[in-house]
């Protein structure tokens, strides 16, 4: 059974159409790679798989597993094994790092019907986690985001991502804002996630995180919809002859 089926989607925001009929299928294990220029709905389609407020789905479905997950609020995807890790990750001041990590599992803990994690278990796995991907213990004390760079955040997301362990991860121009050694640490974060029942989809403008993170497909988003899709190649393809043909024909 596929892991992901998005089928005919459309949607719009403000009555204005964005999304123009995407449909995509994404088994498990496996790594897709979304490619196109700013303003195709890129982020549009991610946000309303998320379940994002302020996004109408006028058509079409999406399935995690055979089911659909559209009628589920953000928290119940969330917990149903779909993550996104935004381009734009949000501060929340006031709260540490260390106690939204806590109340993240524990939520996924209770959706599962499983008891909550005690203090001791907590810290060892967070510390396990977070050394794994450079992110230093000062920073799990600090409040969500608050003062972190751009390579900080997008650690803290990743670490976020090993913790949950979701099904389904969106990585929503995860390489945005990143110099090439925030990449290399966020993206062998990404690939040490990698798993025969864990799938992704990794949205970005440019092949450079590809170089990376290698897909096992890469698709053209532009008009709205999937307009081309081929193996890793059309990635350097993409980079070479930039997005033009594709939205001029769009």
């Amino acid at each position: 059974m596929a892991l992901i089926e998005i089928k005919d989607l459309h949607a719009s925001v403000d009555g204005k159409e964005i999304l123009k009929g995407v449909s995509l299928t994404i088994n498990p294990g496996e790594m897709h790679a979304l490619m196109g220029p700013n303003g195709t709905g890129k982020s549009t389609l991610s946000n309303v798989i998320a379940g994002r407020a302020g996004y109408e789905v006028t058509s079409g479905d999406v399935l995690l597993e055979g089911r659909s997950i559209l009628d589920m609020e953000p928290n119940e995807r969330s917990n149903a094994g779909v993550f996104l890790a935004f381009q734009y990750p949000v501060e929340i001041p006031g709260v540490a790092t260390s106690t939204f990590l806590k109340a993240a599992i524990n939520a996924k803990r209770k959706f599962a019907g499983q008891k909550e994690i005690d203090a001791m278990e907590f810290l060892k796995l967070v510390k396990a986690r977070a050394k794994e991907l450079n992110v230093r213990d000062d920073m799990l004390k600090r409040p969500v985001n608050v003062g972190f760079s751009g390579g900080e955040k997008k650690r803290a997301e990743i670490l976020q991502m090993a913790l949950l362990e979701p099904k389904f991860c969106i990585l929503d121009e995860t390489d945005s804002g990143l110099d090439i050694d925030a990449l290399k640490v966020v993206s062998d974060g990404v690939n040490a996630l990698r798993s025969a029942d864990r799938s992704f989809l990794v949205i970005t403008h440019y092949q450079r995180l590809l170089s990376y993170i290698v897909p096992d497909f890469v698709h053209v988003f532009a008009g709205g919809r999937i307009v081309r899709s081929g193996g890793k190649e059309l990635a350097m393809e993409l980079e070479e002859n930039g997005y033009a043909e594709y939205v001029d024909a769009a």
